[in-house]
């Protein structure tokens, strides 16, 4: 009985290892996209942006159906639901952002906005491209049950869009998400140890 047991906690590890990579790879392809958009025709990258987010929605509904059947993986799972569900809802535009979202890792979001702010001071990034990436970052920090300053919190107020406020709802018709990021964050750190 035992061995069954431990058995089925390594097959459940493999799963979700597997999950987590396909995920990662989805997510670094919608960057690589977003990065090399300049080389590409217009309708080479609406067909490529259309195939990957197909690909995410078929992860998806793959998830929901891992998710109904086997109760182990629900609260590990359903972080990386919500993070699918911020890419489809194309709340999110940025794939780097989802990524640390998903693997709830405030720090290196943080961090990243540091570098978005002394970029745009250089004239490295573009005001509107600035705004779009800092509302989506301190959205995310807001979900990861991080505590936002007065000044971030007027910007986000000033500044999210529709996308974003249909994200919250998302995020917040799927459960309690903070917990289940924060699992599901602690479960990737966990598998990386």
């Amino acid at each position: 009985m035992i061995k069954m047991a431990s058995r089925g906690k390594t097959e459940t590890s493999k799963l979700k290892q597997n999950l987590e990579e396909q995920l990662d790879r989805l997510m670094q392809q919608l960057q690589d996209l977003e990065e090399c958009r300049e080389e590409l025709d217009a309708d080479e990258y609406e067909e490529t942006k259309r195939e990957t987010l197909e690909q995410l929605r078929e992860f998806s509904d793959s998830l929901k159906k891992i998710m109904s059947g086997n109760m182990t993986l629900v609260d590990e799972l359903s972080g990386m639901q919500l993070a699918i569900q911020a890419a489809i809802s194309q709340a999110f535009k940025t794939p780097e952002v989802i990524r640390l979202f998903a693997k709830k890792q405030p720090g290196q979001l943080r961090t990243r906005l540091a570098e978005m702010d002394r970029d745009l001071m250089v004239g490295k990034l573009e005001r509107d491209l600035y705004t779009q990436q800092k509302v989506e970052i301190l959205t995310a920090l807001r979900k990861l049950g991080e505590k936002l300053t007065d000044d971030d919190e007027a910007f986000l107020t000033a500044n999210a869009g529709a996308a974003l406020s249909q994200f919250e709802k998302v995020s917040t018709d799927l459960g309690s998400g903070d917990k289940v990021l924060a699992l599901a964050g602690f479960e990737v750190e966990k598998a990386k140890k």
